[in-house]
């Protein structure tokens, strides 16, 4: 049978090949031995499938554009192959001495961090003004409820009698009688329902010193942190076990550290500050590891941080907002002690914009040593373009997410706005809806912010790194690649 064109001019190439690999030990296809070094290499390229790596004689075909993971090609001395090479990534010292740049900028502000919480460390908060006593909690249980008058013989019947039967407290057992009215504003009770009621602390016989306050909500809490947990854990293993930890510590650092300060009268913008920075340290460190990927990342939310503390402070001043609503206004007359509420806006605004910034600058470094691990020949420049157009992705999903967390949160008062009549530029100047406006857009500054900076700062420092194969054989390193790359080729 007659073997095709294609086939006859290819025959012979191959078996000069075999011949070449045959005449010299540990000959492969990396190129071919130079038995006088005198003699010129030709000047054509032989019809051969080339590996990605390089043409076998050392010279690049005319036709093909060079692979960026290939591996140089670096020429030999007398009895050495001329086509073999090894693959160089960036220099160690360079990474070294970036990481020496990071701990230069990022560990004085880790000290400033720890010597805050000691400065503001709380020392025991205010007593409660005079006459705003505090209701002891006592937990109960409806056992039967009906509809009667709030007047004996009124017949209006606008009250709902309720027993319960109290579980702890000074009569614990005991059951006790409670009129609710039954208004727009009043929840509904039925049979078995668990609620609170509030103990002024009187006479524990007097039905008149308890009243009804609110459900208990315990067990489904529980129930709910509990598949949260298992959520996380079967996602992320040891990953999600550690950003539980980190959790864990941010709830530590505001019921232990920022609340208490801020109730002993320190700055609740200062709290807030170094609070946010001890959160920031620990959660960013314990989640994702001591590396210079995730210093990159602290960096960048730093920058954020005291962009949004400033913009905070100067556009509160200009907007003379005063911070002062219904719930900070009734949390100051129960303290008894003066308040920044100014301040306490503040401290809101930067605690609230920490949580989505750590997601964005986490993101933003994990894109840029993704690609620098997948093309290391990316220089600085190449990784911040590319890194970019997955940041202007990410950063137009969460600003809507931002406003929309925003916005759902005052959902109430929007819709009491919307009832009263005003224009919309009067509901927007409003001392309540223009706090919510400038905490919005500052956030969403910030955060907008973040993205070109920790992309930029983790280009820089990913371009200076070595490039390590990854554990699961996905990134490889580039000679490794472009092997195997050219062994299937070849079959």
């Amino acid at each position: 049978m007659t073997r095709p064109a294609a086939d006859r001019d290819r025959a012979p190439v191959r078996s000069d090949e075999a011949r070449s690999e045959k005449a010299r030990p540990g000959g492969g296809r990396h190129g071919r031995v130079v038995d006088d070094p005198s003699t010129e290499p030709p000047t054509e390229p032989l019809a051969l499938p080339v590996p990605e790596s390089g043409p076998t004689h050392g010279h690049a075909e005319p036709d093909r554009e060079p692979d960026p993971t290939a591996e140089p090609v670096r020429a030999r001395g007398p009895g050495h192959d001329v086509g073999h090479g090894h693959g160089h990534g960036p220099a160690a010292p360079a990474g070294r001495r970036v990481r020496v740049l990071l701990a230069v900028l990022l560990v004085p502000c880790a000290l400033a961090a720890l010597v805050g919480l000691v400065l503001l460390r709380p020392t025991g908060g205010p007593s409660p003004a005079p006459g705003t006593a505090l209701l002891q909690p006592v937990r109960g249980q409806v056992t039967a409820a009906q509809v009667t008058d709030c007047s004996p013989g009124d017949g209006q019947g606008r009250c709902a009698a309720l027993v319960v039967a109290m579980t702890d407290g000074p009569r614990s057992g005991r059951d006790l009688v409670q009129l609710v009215p039954l208004e727009p504003g009043t929840p509904r009770f039925t049979v078995g329902d668990p609620v609170v009621l509030g103990w002024s602390g009187g006479n524990p016989d007097d039905p008149g010193s308890y009243q009804i306050v609110d459900f208990q909500r315990g067990g489904s809490l529980a129930w709910l942190a509990v598949l949260f947990a298992a959520a996380v854990l079967v996602l992320g293993r040891w990953r999600g076990l550690a950003a539980l930890a980190a959790l864990a510590v941010s709830f530590a650092v505001l019921l232990l550290f920022v609340l208490p300060a801020i109730r002993a009268g320190h700055s609740p913008l200062a709290v807030a500050v170094v609070g946010a920075g001890v959160i920031m340290f620990a959660v960013l460190y314990l989640t994702h590891g001591l590396s210079a990927r995730t210093s990159t990342a602290v960096l960048g939310t730093l920058v954020s941080l005291a962009l949004i503390g400033v913009l905070g402070a100067t556009f509160s001043a200009a907007a003379r907002l005063t911070g002062l609503d219904d719930q900070t206004t009734a949390l100051v007359a129960s303290l008894g002690v003066g308040i920044d509420a100014r301040g306490l806006l503040l401290a809101g605004m930067v605690i609230g914009a920490l949580g989505v910034l750590d997601d964005v600058t986490v993101t933003q470094t994990s894109a840029v040593w993704e690609l620098r691990r997948a093309n290391p020949q990316l220089g600085a420049t190449a990784l911040f373009q590319a890194a970019m157009r997955i940041g202007r992705d990410h950063v137009a999903s969460a600003v809507n997410t931002l406003v929309l967390a925003y916005a759902g949160a005052s959902l109430p008062l929007l819709l009491l706005f919307s009832l009263s009549g005003r224009s919309l530029g009067d509901v927007a100047t409003s001392q309540d809806v223009a706090t919510e406006i400038v905490r919005t857009l500052v956030g969403s500054i910030g955060l907008v912010a973040s993205v070109p900076v920790t992309t930029a700062v983790a280009a820089l420092v990913a371009s200076r790194e070595d490039v390590e194969p990854g554990r699961d054989g996905r990134a490889g390193s580039p000679r490794r690649r472009a092997r195997g790359r050219a062994a299937s080729r070849g079959r």
